[in-house]
């Protein structure tokens, strides 16, 4: 792929982490969004966001640039960016966060590896390492040492060590790029063995990590480099200290030019990190799910829980919202947002996706520590709360902050939780309690039968009474509601085609709510849309739609929340979990069978 050079931020971004932090970097390998020391951190690489001051990036200035090409190296998450100038000169840049296994655990420091080397020509390069603090509020103290540069941020003090001519760094003179250099960005600690010799086996054994992750993939046949792709991304979006899986990396890219949707998306929403953990379970990728499942036991307590929508990555509860002055934000569209009020939400939802989550453990023999009776009992709770739930209004999926309704998709997942806790509770031969899990769960579904239904419409209406489409509805058949067959399914998914599909993407719905009318594609309903479309049997018009949106991925695979319906440009945090889950468990339905390929 070929990048010219130009000053407008897009997303067209690459993603590198290793499941304590990430980064984003631009299509000329700029470094130029990273929260630390974890996603939720104070972003020290802020330049997505403009900040007022100079910085917030890590760049390799390359001079007379032409153009750059980037890719990832084969199944991996290391990041290859190739620079060219007008001369013939090219320079070569691996970026990657070092992961392997190491003494019976996962060594994943908070530290960014870059390698730089002159491919053809004389290259003459500019690094400029400016890193801001405090939101972008202000430039750090730094120090330096004899092949070191120390940067004081908040929380933790960042150093940079390097073979580099420190005052070429230090001072970001120009200089000809006349052989291979390093650099390690990472706490503030000796390395304790050559700078060379860390950096070669850091990146065979990052490297090497990955490919083995990836080789145990059950991919589908088709589409096998977008699905290894989403996945390698879902994995970077989990916080394996605690097991939380963020829904996107970034905060405050608005979901379309102009509006003041701009929302922080660096916590672990239930809902998405629910499905993300059924879309790595089809993949075989269940260590997942059991991180996740750590992550959920340790936020339930009690006997009758309250589940909140969304928390930190370190279980926090309150993540009050506020308004950066400091960064100007995506291309100036702020405002720039820290938190998110949505912790204050009723989403009666979440019971149902956290029940979903668990349910594979109960099930599946390949893992080390399977569900149990104790587990049982610590889901029970969960499954009380959602039939209490079940026909109080609530925000809703789409966290209406201006409205509440008893919403369908809300209901249908308060009876998925008493569902499937009837199922795990015959698995471990508990006759009564599935007997009382099942009639918990007959009398949810006869109740949205007879409330979401809307005879005079011949549809599925958004909430128990109501006449509007959402796309959330798209999901009654893949939950387990109804049979994809089902006359009342087929018609809602026609419906939802003629009211909220435009071109070849979805609305979410089209009715105005806080913030007006909707303008961008939801992508994640998009998939949701194509999977429906399968599952009723229009399989041909799904794969053809489900390669529109695949040629709509940027550069590097990857898709944020939202796509422009006018020429299919990104919008929307970014990368978004969501969109990533539906890419895969949208190609495992629509891929022919690998019994058709051997």
């Amino acid at each position: 792929m070929s990048e010219t050079a130009t000053a407008r931020p897009s997303l067209d971004l690459g993603l590198v982490g290793n499941g304590s932090f990430g980064a984003l970097l631009d299509a000329r390998g700029r470094v130029i969004w990273s929260c630390l020391p974890a996603f939720d951190g104070d972003p020290a690489f802020c330049a997505l966001l403009q900040p007022r001051l100079d910085g917030g990036d890590w760049s390799v200035e390359l001079e007379d640039f032409s153009h750059a090409e980037q890719h990832y190296l084969d199944n991996t998450a290391l990041l290859r960016t190739l620079l060219h100038d007008a001369h013939g000169g090219s320079v070569e840049q691996i970026d990657f966060a070092p992961r392997w296994r190491q003494h019976g655990r996962f060594y994943r420091p908070v530290m960014l590896v870059r390698r730089l080397r002159p491919l053809t020509g004389s290259p003459r390069v500019r690094i400029r390492l400016r890193p801001l603090a405090d939101w972008g509020a202000r430039v750090p103290e730094r120090t330096w040492g004899s092949n070191h540069l120390r940067f004081l941020l908040p929380g933790m003090t960042l150093r940079l060590t390097t073979d580099a001519p420190l005052r070429l760094l230090r001072d970001e003179l120009p200089f000809v790029l006349d052989r291979e250099l390093r650099f390690v960005l990472g706490p503030d600690e000796t390395l304790t063995r050559g700078l060379d010799d860390f950096v070669d086996h850091a990146q065979r054994q990052t490297s090497a990590y990955w490919l083995e992750w990836v080789r145990y993939l059950s991919i589908p046949l088709e589409w096998q480099e977008a699905v290894i792709r989403s996945a390698i991304t879902l994995k970077l979006c989990q916080y394996e200290d605690t097991g939380g899986i963020v829904a996107a990396m970034t905060t405050s890219i608005p979901e379309a030019p102009g509006t003041a949707r701009n929302w922080d998306y660096r916590y672990c929403w239930l809902r998405d990190a629910a499905f993300v953990v059924r879309a790595l379970n089809r993949l075989g990728a269940t260590r997942s799910m059991e991180e996740y499942i750590r992550y959920i036991f340790n936020l339930v307590a009690g006997e009758h829980p309250e589940l909140q929508p969304v928390y930190g990555i370190g279980f926090e509860k309150t993540l009050a919202e506020d308004e950066i002055d400091s960064l100007a934000g995506y291309r100036g569209m702020g405002p720039v947002r820290r938190g998110n009020l949505a912790w204050l939400q009723q989403q009666h939802d979440v019971y149902g996706s956290v029940v979903l989550a668990s349910t594979q453990l109960f099930f599946d023999r390949r893992l080390r520590q399977r569900g149990d009776l104790a587990m049982f009992e610590r889901l029970q709770p969960l499954g009380e709360r959602a039939f209490a739930l079940h026909d109080q209004p609530d925000a809703g999926l789409w966290e209406f902050r201006g409205r509440s309704h008893v919403h369908t998709y809300s209901a249908v997942m308060c009876w998925a939780a008493c569902d499937r806790l009837a199922r795990i509770a015959t698995r471990l031969s508990l006759s009564d309690r599935a007997d009382y899990w099942r009639e918990r769960a007959d009398s949810i579904r006869a109740r949205v039968l007879d409330e979401a239904w809307n005879p005079a419409r011949g549809y599925f209406a958004d909430a128990f009474g109501g006449e509007r489409l959402d796309a959330s509805l798209l999901l009654l058949a893949d939950l387990g509601f109804l049979a994809p067959r089902d006359p009342r399914f087929v018609a809602t998914v026609e419906a939802i085609g003629r009211e909220l599909k435009r071109g070849d993407g979805l609305y979410r719905y089209i009715a105005p709510d806080d913030f007006g009318k909707p303008e961008t594609s939801f992508t994640i309903c998009t998939f949701w849309y194509i999977d429906a479309l399968a599952a009723i049997g229009r399989h041909d018009e799904a794969r053809a739609m489900f390669e529109q949106v695949l040629a709509r991925r940027n550069h590097l695979g990857l898709l944020s929340e939202d796509l422009a319906f006018d020429g299919g440009e990104l919008w929307g945090n970014f990368p978004q979990t969501y969109s990533h889950v539906g890419l895969i468990i949208a190609a495992m339905a629509l891929s022919r069978p690998w019994q058709s390929a051997v």
